[in-house]
């Protein structure tokens, strides 16, 4: 499960210590334009090291257009995609190669694998995420040429809202040796009205998988999510005017699984960064209890960094949703 979508399909290659970390795109339109100045932007979104609220691994993460466009446009072909990896210490996580880390896929990988990169958990690592980003800058584009823009927002972080309160919350973490999680918003407007299968191909099921996708992701909510356990009916359903408008949008841009044309509404919720330096309690490989401190350079949220990850996901469902709507609309 390393490709995702069924049109814009995308996969993703690479380790956190690997030589490089890339996407491959099947199914991108032809005639797109398309250059490496363009994607850049959304990597360095993401990148790290450009302030004390995240890791301080160096990295110019530049990205390189390998294939599938000529002249400035895209030819139909796969479009690939690569960031070489440069700012890599592996030295740091020596003591990690028989060490389960708490709250990483550490031991998951090797009970499914029988076998895991240690060096910053390999494939299992947030630097994964750059290939989606870069992959998700791609789908953005697409999007734009159909009036759909996608933007994201930090609403919280540890309960804390407000730029300087929450960085402020960040740094105090970061100083105790710790992490905190957060809560993202993402929003897309301009969405066409159809895009979605039922019943198993509903566009919010998708928009849930994507989000859950992403490591460090614990809960996904679309419209009034688990708030709308709290309404009525009456409350809830977005009601409809004389002029065919929604007086509201509870449902977050989706009913039945299908677009309606209004917002699409999304948050997520991103787990505290399992990377800390205070000490907690593990085994090693044998089974035997041990004391572990996190060394190396991790963020002391992964918020920040996340919400474009986020933007990504939700593009890269949009484009596929949108390209799988197209084939009904020619018939």
């Amino acid at each position: 499960m390393n490709t995702h979508g069924r049109n814009f399909r995308v996969t993703t290659f690479g380790e956190s210590h690997g030589p490089a970390v890339g996407a491959v795109i099947d199914g991108c339109p032809p005639r797109l334009s398309l250059s490496e100045a363009e994607i850049q932007p959304m990597l360095d979104r993401r990148r790290p090291g450009k302030s004390p609220l995240e890791s301080p691994r160096y990295e110019l993460d530049r990205v390189e257009l390998l294939s599938g466009v000529f002249e400035g446009q895209t030819t139909g072909t796969p479009i690939a995609l690569m960031v070489r990896n440069e700012g890599m210490q592996s030295k740091d996580y020596e003591q990690l190669r028989t060490v389960y880390r708490p709250g990483h896929a550490d031991r998951a990988y090797e009970e499914k694998y029988g076998i895991r990169d240690h060096r910053g958990g390999g494939r299992s690592s947030g630097r994964e995420t750059l290939a989606r980003v870069a992959a998700g800058a791609v789908a953005v584009k697409v999007l734009a040429g159909y009036g759909v823009h996608i933007a994201g927002e930090i609403l919280s972080v540890h309960g804390v809202t407000g730029e300087e309160k929450i960085r402020e919350e960040i740094l105090r973490a970061k100083a105790a040796g710790d992490s905190v999680g957060g809560i993202i918003g993402i929003t897309a407007i301009g969405c066409p009205k159809g895009l979605g299968d039922p019943i198993f191909g509903r566009l919010d099921a998708g928009i849930a998988a994507a989000m859950m996708g992403i490591g460090a992701v614990k809960g996904v909510e679309i419209g009034e999510g688990f708030n709308a356990a709290t309404l009525c009916g009456s409350e809830n359903n977005d009601q409809i005017d004389e002029n065919s408008c929604y007086r509201s949008n509870h449902a977050g841009g989706i009913l039945g699984g299908i677009s309606t044309g209004e917002p699409i509404t999304v948050r997520i919720a991103v787990k505290p960064t399992p990377s800390i330096s205070k000490v907690q309690q593990t085994i090693d490989r044998a089974g035997k209890p041990v004391e572990i401190q996190i060394q190396g350079r991790h963020d002391p949220s992964i918020v920040p960094r996340a919400v474009v990850v986020a933007e990504a996901m939700l593009a890269l469902v949009l484009v596929d949703a949108l390209l799988e709507q197209q084939k009904y609309l020619v018939r």
